[in-house]
């Protein structure tokens, strides 16, 4: 790596993987934003030389990568490795143009430990609220969740990722001899509403793992009647992982799935009004959507608020190249955008296209 101040050797806690934007936003790395788009979350993320422990088949940490790519991106971007005190200094120099942290863990003995130690560094030296995306594998009590809490984290991510039991056990567990559990994510996901508070907790969900829509609308329910918020990504197929050759998800079963979570996340529809046909697709939101989609709201990146309690965590470009179609939106949608939008949503339906005219 060119940058003088990157590392290569070290782990965690003395060094820490930052993503490009992050990097970009501290001025360690050069370059611009489409769109003039701001990063306001600073993402962080432990490194060890034996990698994450866990299989998962979609991700970039994921062990049976080859080494030509092992590591050199997480979610489809890269994340580029610093000590963990530059992080601090450049931290505390741009802050002003930050509103939150998130921390995340990966699967690994020691991350536990170092998570608390950072956070209770990251919370006595900079004032920004701290969110930690916490590995459930290797919280086995609710004094670790206590724990967490007390170091400095005021939110707590679960990236559950999949939407049923049995594309979790595929792609995360036995069918990948993967150490993960599906009970045991809901299991921290409800104990932390129970630690953290209501609202204060989310649930990582990706669109396009073979589920269908109604199972996805399902999954947004049942995290919202645990009192948590779920945070939608949509697949998109990482270089070396052994869901490489998998397709993303269309546009059009994201932008509904991007819509359903919106209203029901913000109490304003529920998965037992929505109306699915015979191939399980939202046809029916049960509400007069057009509000909704006129405000371009419900599309942009969902994350973590900032102390402006407005989204922080908008992963600029996370989920797409930077180009005329974004699946998430870091920035508030513009008329354009929202006519884009309106031509996606309903895009893909193989039948019931009739009911979604808009009302006025």
């Amino acid at each position: 790596m060119s940058n003088t101040h990157a590392c290569s050797q070290s782990e965690s806690p003395e060094v820490i993987q930052t993503s490009l934007a992050a990097a970009m936003t501290l001025g360690l790395k050069g370059g611009i934003f489409y769109r003039d788009a701001k990063l306001t979350c600073l993402n962080l993320l432990l490194t060890y030389q034996e990698g994450c422990q866990g299989r998962c088949a979609y991700c970039g940490l994921e062990q049976k990568r080859s080494e030509k790519t092992k590591g050199t991106t997480f979610i489809r971007v890269a994340w580029p490795t610093y000590s963990f005190d530059l992080i601090l200094e450049r931290t505390k120099q741009y802050q002003n143009s930050l509103q939150r942290i998130c921390l995340s863990m990966i699967t690994h003995k020691r991350a536990m430990e170092d998570s608390l130690n950072l956070i209770a560094r990251l919370h006595r030296e900079v004032n920004l609220p701290i969110s930690i995306l916490c590995a459930p594998t290797l919280i086995h009590k609710t004094e670790d969740l206590h724990k967490l809490k007390e170091a400095g984290a005021d939110q707590l991510g679960v990236s559950i990722d999949t939407a049923t039991a049995e594309i979790f056990e595929k792609y995360r567990g036995k069918g990948v001899r993967g150490p993960h559990r599906w009970e045991h994510y809901w299991e921290i996901l409800s104990k932390g509403v129970a630690v953290f508070g209501q609202g204060q907790v989310s649930a990582h969900l990706i669109v396009g793992l073979g589920e269908s829509e109604r199972e996805m609308v399902m999954a947004f329910q049942r995290i919202h009647d645990l009192g948590a918020v779920a945070h939608l990504f949509s697949f998109y197929p990482e270089p070396g992982s052994a869901l490489a050759e998998k397709a993303a998800p269309s546009l059009g079963q994201y932008r509904r799935m991007q819509l359903a979570r919106f209203l029901i996340m913000n109490d304003m529809a529920s998965a037992e009004i929505m109306g699915f046909n015979s191939f399980e697709q939202v046809y029916d939101f049960g509400i007069n959507v057009e509000p909704f989609v006129a405000s371009g709201q419900p599309f942009r990146t969902s994350g973590c608020p900032g102390k402006d309690g407005e989204t922080a965590c908008n992963r600029p470009y996370g989920n797409e190249r930077p180009g005329i179609i974004l699946a998430n939106y870091p920035f508030a949608p513009n008329r354009q955008d929202v006519e884009q939008i309106r031509g996606e949503l309903y895009a893909g339906l193989m039948e019931g296209v009739e009911q979604f005219e808009f009302e006025g």
